[in-house]
């Protein structure tokens, strides 16, 4: 009988290259981070039990979970809308898992593990904003898109959650993305191709922006 060894590897190992790219002789205007190792669980009302849900999400996490494009910060996750009555629990160190989350909201949601089924990107630097708004139609201007601010949209056709995080210390806005681990490959190549003008730094992180 064959054996098989199943290892978790990032969906962009292939595609990753770190250093900076692009433009030469300027510091780099984007900063492109891959962040990973990350828990990441789906949330769903089930039918007409969507205050319920509410209810079980603000016992667990101690804040209402999102009822509107919102990514709300907790002590130790993250809660970013996903759509109408779901969203989506990020977190690190194995706090909030299935088997957790299950216990504590499985009787008005249905769960679903999409630790290993998505990419999760970071964007920051002083041309984020100029790179992203070649690929997307939504308004990224820090009144149209403050901090906290959440959008199930598209990045040159390829579907992503993108909501903004807190500004870097240096005042430079973050704006994360969430996309489905088949599509990262390709979207990072797309995003790389839109920043070489104002230089990309390339990391990756197991740490959150």
């Amino acid at each position: 009988m064959a054996e098989f060894s199943w290892v978790s590897r990032s969906p962009l190992e292939q595609g990753l290259v770190t250093g900076v790219h692009g433009a030469r002789g300027i510091k780099a205007g984007v900063l492109l981070t891959e962040i990973r190792n990350f828990d990441l669980i789906q949330v769903m009302a089930r039918r007409g039990k969507g205050v319920q849900m509410a209810s079980a999400a603000e016992a667990r996490f101690g804040v209402a979970a999102p009822d509107v494009p919102k990514a709300i910060q907790t002590a130790d996750a993250s809660l970013i809308w996903s759509g109408p009555d779901q969203y989506f629990v990020l977190s690190k160190g194995s706090k909030h898992t299935m088997d957790t989350l299950t216990r504590a909201l499985s009787q008005s949601a249905s769960l679903s593990d999409q630790s290993h089924a998505r990419a999760l990107i970071g964007v920051s630097g002083t041309k984020a904003r100029a790179m992203l708004a070649k690929l997307s139609s939504i308004d990224l201007h820090p009144q149209a898109l403050p901090i906290g601010t959440a959008a199930a949209t598209s990045i040159d056709h390829t579907s992503v959650n993108l909501w903004r995080g807190n500004d870097r210390p240096d005042g430079q806005a973050v704006f994360n993305l969430l996309v489905f681990a088949t599509f990262a490959e390709s979207l990072w190549h797309t995003m790389l191709d839109a920043a070489a003008e104002y230089g990309v730094d390339i990391r990756h992180s197991e740490e959150f922006a």
